[in-house]
This record gives C-alpha cells, sequence and structure tokens, in this order.
C-alpha cells in the first residue's frame, strides 16, 4: 500500500503540463524533491543491494562487448524512427514528411489524462497505419496513475482494446525516473508495469521497458529481474550542449551502450532487444520551446550534424536494433519547426533524410585500420 500524506498529495496537485516543450513541469523546489525522495531511502538501500550482485558479471561482460564494438559486420535493418504527435488539421502533412524522410517507424504517445480523447488518436494511428507506417504506442502516466491503480488499468485496458488491432508493441511508462513524471520510487514503477501485463494478456501485444531516462542503469536489475519485457528501452540522452562523443564522468555515448547492453544481457534469459525510445538535442534561441532551459542548447546545423553521428555510434555498434528521434514536428527541438505558417524543415531533418536513404538496409564492415 502506497502511503499518502499531506504534502505528497500537495506535490500531486501541482502535476502541470508544459505544452511549448511537451512534457511535465517540475514539481517543487529542488530541496522539496529530494525531501520527498529521502522518505523513500529504504527503496534506494535495495536497489544497492540488487545492484551489487551484479557489478562483477557485468563489468566483466561490458568489458567483453566494449573490445568487439565496430569491429564485426552489422546488418542495419530499418534501424531508423521517429517520434510523431497528431498535428490536428495537418495530421497529413505529418504523413507525407515520415514518407519524405523514407522512415517507416513511428511512436506515438498517449498520455493518460487524455484518454476520453483517444478517437482523436486512432485516428491519426489509422491514418499512419493504413500509409504503411509501423506505429508504436508509449503509454505515459502521471502521479493520479500512481495513487488510483484502477485508473491507470482502465487507461491500459481502454488503449489495449482500441489500438492493438494496429499496433503490436507498447512502452509502459516514460521517463519515471524523473519526478514530474509521477512516479518516485522504482516500486512504484512496477506496480504499473505489473498492471499493463496483466491487462495486455487478452491482447497478444508485446510490452517495451523499462523507458528509463538519461544514465541511469542501476535501475535496470531490480526491473529486468521481475518484469518479462519483450523489447528493452532506454530514453538514452547524452550530451546536450556537445556532441555524442563527449563523455560524462568518463562515459561517452558508445560506452554507455555497451554497458547498457551488458546490464540487460546479464539481468535477463537470453539476449533482448534493444531501442533507444528517445533522443534529440534542443536547439538554441527557441525560449519556452526547449526542454532545457539556459545553456544546454545547440544551433540547428550542430543539431543535424550530432543527430548523424549519434545514429551512427548507436546502430554500429551492433547492440542497438532501432533509435527514435523525438519529435518530428517541435519548435525547441524538433526536425521541423512548426511556428509561423509554414511549417519549416531544419537541417536535421534533411540529415535524417540521406542517412536513411544511405544507411537504411545497409552493412555496417567495420572501422579503418
Amino acid at each position: 500500500m502506497i502511503r499518502i500524506d499531506k504534502e505528497i498529495e500537495k506535490m500531486k496537485e501541482t502535476f502541470r503540463w508544459n505544452p511549448y516543450a511537451d512534457q511535465p513541469h517540475n514539481i517543487g523546489s529542488g530541496k522539496e524533491r529530494f525531501q520527498h525522495h529521502f522518505k523513500y531511502v529504504g527503496s534506494y538501500i535495495s536497489l544497492i543491494t540488487s545492484n551489487l550482485r551484479k557489478v562483477i558479471p557485468i563489468l566483466l561482460r561490458y568489458r567483453k562487448y566494449k573490445k568487439k564494438m565496430y569491429i564485426e559486420p552489422v546488418k542495419l535493418k530499418r534501424p531508423f524512427a521517429v517520434s510523431v504527435s497528431s498535428a490536428g488539421k495537418k495530421n497529413m502533412e505529418v504523413l507525407k514528411c515520415l514518407q519524405e524522410l523514407g522512415i517507416l517507424q513511428s511512436m506515438v504517445r498517449i498520455p493518460s489524462w487524455e484518454k476520453d480523447e483517444l478517437d482523436e488518436y486512432k485516428k491519426f494511428v489509422d491514418l499512419l497505419s493504413d500509409n504503411g507506417i509501423e506505429v508504436t504506442i508509449a503509454l505515459l502516466q502521471n502521479r493520479d496513475d500512481v495513487l488510483s491503480p484502477s485508473r491507470w488499468r482502465d487507461f491500459l485496458e481502454e488503449v489495449f482494446r482500441e489500438f492493438s488491432d494496429r499496433c503490436s508493441h507498447f512502452e509502459v511508462g516514460h521517463a519515471w525516473n524523473r519526478t514530474k513524471w509521477g512516479v518516485w520510487e522504482y516500486k512504484e514503477y512496477l506496480e504499473l508495469a505489473h498492471a499493463a501485463f496483466s491487462a495486455a494478456e487478452d491482447y497478444k501485444v508485446k510490452l517495451i521497458g523499462p523507458a528509463v531516462i538519461d544514465f541511469e542503469f542501476h535501475l535496470y536489475p531490480p526491473l529486468l529481474r521481475i518484469l518479462p519485457l519483450d523489447v528493452l528501452s532506454s530514453l538514452l540522452y547524452v550530451d546536450r550542449v556537445g556532441p555524442p562523443e563527449n563523455t560524462q564522468c568518463g562515459w561517452d555515448t558508445s560506452k554507455k551502450i555497451a554497458l547498457l547492453k551488458a546490464v540487460v544481457d546479464k539481468c535477463t534469459q537470453g539476449e533482448k532487444k534493444i531501442w533507444i525510445t528517445e533522443m534529440n538535442w534542443p536547439l538554441q534561441g527557441t525560449g519556452k520551446y526547449s526542454p532545457a532551459s539556459g545553456e544546454p542548447n545547440v544551433s540547428e546545423d550542430k543539431q543535424a550534424d550530432y543527430l548523424v553521428r549519434y545514429y551512427i555510434l548507436a546502430l554500429a555498434s551492433g547492440f542497438v536494433e532501432r533509435v527514435y528521434w523525438w519529435q518530428l514536428v517541435a519548435p525547441g527541438y524538433g526536425l521541423i519547426d512548426s511556428r509561423g505558417g509554414e511549417w519549416r524543415k531544419r537541417p536535421s531533418f534533411y540529415a535524417m533524410k540521406t542517412m536513411a536513404s544511405f544507411l537504411d538496409d545497409s552493412i555496417f564492415q567495420g572501422c579503418f585500420a
């Protein structure tokens, strides 16, 4: 039973959506969030225990994978994917842009708090699916879903019922290791995931997760030990102001991917597919539309450059099957700027288009000596 006190209830009520950056606003100050995390100290101790049992085998496997990266041939089969959002009367334009990119894999987010709008989501998904675009659904949660499990279950049942004829894969939860998304410890995410597995039984769909954002792989062992996910997902952002080769505490993109592969393989039965289901570089000069205020923003030309380098590093590793860019149309970070009357395709749009045309269905043969 999840304990609810007045302070937690107060933070719950602060959930506010930021329509400009397509994410929730932070709840409370950094100090307030730390105080609430401190209440779950027992959960963090159990995380340490779970990781200690796996750390040596994982690091040994990581060393093995790191040595063979970019040496063995890798077949790139439809690895390029882009997330999209309904644009209302411009949904046909979304479809045409995907077709111009030559990309046949997309992801559509459906928030639990927009359950009453499923008919509109269904029309959008049907449009994409009818035109040969594969759609994966990302199921977004907020604090209400944790505090009211029946609300989350009803949402899952309705989504699976409405979309399972069109979509085979559903990502359970989203960036839940950030309190603004409503989950404050990993055990709460487990409850959401268990409900998804129960609801999915009658629909023969495949579940993706755990949808952890950023370089927080310590959350994987206790989850993968329990959840029989069909595909393992990571929202793997790297340096938001520099190239993907930059390091974070000594870890660049390649090292992070090798470690992720090692964690997944040591914590699951048999090898699982890995998808990176969200990444991007926020853009300079986009103000309130940028999801990262302040310094972590780049120019449009650098965004295009870093996009290509990230995809090549991830896919040529042989450890990642698919990478989704978030997202196609967004003023602050998308491949297309929707401000103004006419949509403007950015350099990153053309970089993605060129990359997909050259590299889809290709074989990476290894690095030059």
